[in-house]
């Protein structure tokens, strides 16, 4: 389940989004302990940056010259209008990119994390190691820019690190994922884009699109939402007859946020050598069909 602007393996996502979620798991057990446990129990410390693997690497690419540059030169690119869908237009190529557009920094990089594909299926129990996986970092700025907001997302480096993914204008993504706090966690189901907490085992809408994605309820258990998203999606992933006919991408984590107008800079290879950028709108009439079907 990926957004169409990152490429890292499924192995490398599963096994740098166990970290942040065994802390998840410790925090809750430790929240229980609290209430039947001495009154003296040490306090929960804050979840630290390095609970995300190589956090440093992280902080190292959103800081970078080579990262600011290429976000000045999508922020000096027109916000497409229309149908987006198909279009293809260049980053401007200057020696100054950044040169007279209004200060800014590129915040601490926060988890998005996504629910599994094996949750969705159902062949996954319903614990937060299952359900849910960190896909890739995203950031924000500090401050709009010409009246923009953008994402920086990083993807996992074969090996180890991060690297720049690509660029989106608007910040949700980022806003979302930065309000998890000790003790919860916070994941998106990107399909319907849905946002929500998952604390213990009780999970909550953070949006309106996750309170319809629960019919209306303000909270369900992790194994009733397992019930709700297999109903929605388990005939539809990577393999199914609504795949291999055509109907879609397989359960993919193309965003409907992007059908815009909008745009995304997307690095081919992790390389700013070759920069486009698209149109997300030709991805989401997969998710129209779907909901016709």
């Amino acid at each position: 389940m990926r957004d169409i602007s990152g490429t890292p393996s499924s192995g490398t996502r599963s096994a740098s989004g166990l970290s942040r979620l065994s802390l998840v798991i410790a925090l809750s057990a430790s929240a229980l302990l609290s209430v039947v446990g001495p009154a003296h129990a040490a306090p929960a410390k804050d979840p630290l940056p390095a609970d995300i693997p190589d956090y440093q690497a992280a902080l190292n690419a959103v800081k970078s010259i080579a990262v600011r540059d290429t976000v000045c030169r999508f922020l000096r690119t027109p916000v497409p209008t229309g149908d987006a869908g198909g279009r293809v237009q260049a980053l401007p190529d200057t020696a100054e990119p950044c040169r007279g557009l209004p200060a800014f920094t590129i915040k601490d990089p926060v988890a998005l994390n996504e629910i599994t594909a094996g949750f969705v299926a159902g062949t996954d129990q319903p614990l937060p190691t299952k359900a849910v996986k960190l896909t890739q970092l995203v950031s924000s700025l500090s401050t709009a820019v010409n009246g923009r907001n953008v994402t920086v997302m990083l993807a996992p480096t074969q090996g180890g690190g991060w690297h720049l993914a690509g660029v989106r204008d608007g910040d949700n993504d980022a806003a979302y994922a930065a309000t998890a706090t000790v003790g919860t966690l916070v994941f998106t189901e990107p399909q319907i884009r849905g946002w929500y907490q998952l604390e213990l085992l009780t999970v909550k809408p953070l949006n309106d699109q996750a309170r319809q994605g629960l019919d209306g309820r303000a909270s369900v258990s992790l194994s009733e939402y397992q019930k709700l998203v297999k109903a929605r999606y388990a005939d539809k992933l990577p393999g199914s007859p609504y795949d291999t006919q055509g109907y879609s991408s397989g359960n993919s984590t193309a965003r409907p946020q992007d059908a815009a107008p909008s745009s995304t800079l997307l690095l081919a290879g992790g390389s700013g050598a070759t920069l486009a950028l698209l149109g997300g709108a030709a991805v989401l009439h997969r998710r129209r069909r779907a909901g016709a079907s």
